[in-house]
């Protein structure tokens, strides 16, 4: 009886310990996805295609040689 008593406490404290373990390497990011740096540059890139002017502004463009630009 007293053997059996000594293998549980000894189990508990066994999964006790290998819970700490798991919980400290949750906390310190050892478990970070290193995989998924390498085909990111796989992916489709999202759509960086320029945005329309605003409505009622007007384009401001300078073409050289335009008469009435001093510049």
């Amino acid at each position: 009886m007293g053997a059996t008593l000594l293998l549980i406490g000894v189990s508990l404290a066994l999964g006790a310990g290998a819970w700490l373990l798991f919980l400290w390497a949750v906390s310190s990011d050892q478990y970070d996805d290193v995989e998924r740096p390498k085909h990111r540059m796989l992916d489709d890139d999202p759509d960086h295609s320029p945005k329309p002017p605003e409505a009622g502004g007007k384009l401001k463009t300078w073409i050289p040689g335009r008469k009435g630009d001093d510049a």
